[in-house]
């Protein structure tokens, strides 16, 4: 079963915002919680990133990369990158995999990839 993460599209104008605010960033008409719940796409270039070098005891890395894509869709989010050698505006498709472990749970987080 392939995983998602949920952007929120205005019932009024369609508009699609990530993350969820309680009124349309478009047409400010929205009552509160009249939005459906979308998928946002996986694809998009990425416009910034950055690699951390120290990390808490607990990542299984030694360094991590983040980076923020825009969507196809015009959102906007930030992930992990799975990307050896990333370049500003270079395409890349993500993946809802986990991201980080602990002792008994597992988070989930959008992980990009060379498209």
């Amino acid at each position: 079963m392939e995983m998602n993460i949920y952007a929120y599209k205005c019932k009024k104008c369609g508009h699609v915002q990530y993350p969820y605010r309680t009124i349309c960033r478009n047409c400010h008409k929205n009552e509160h919680n009249e939005f459906d719940i979308v998928p946002l796409p996986k694809s998009g270039k990425l416009l910034t990133y950055t690699n951390l070098y120290t990390l808490p005891p607990d990542f299984e890395v030694v360094t991590l990369g983040l980076g923020i894509v825009e969507l196809e869709d015009g959102n906007k989010i930030t992930g992990q990158l799975n990307i050896d050698k990333p370049k500003i505006g270079m395409k890349v498709k993500g993946k809802v995999e986990v991201v980080r472990r602990d002792e008994y749970n597992e988070y989930m987080g959008m992980i990009f990839y060379p498209a």
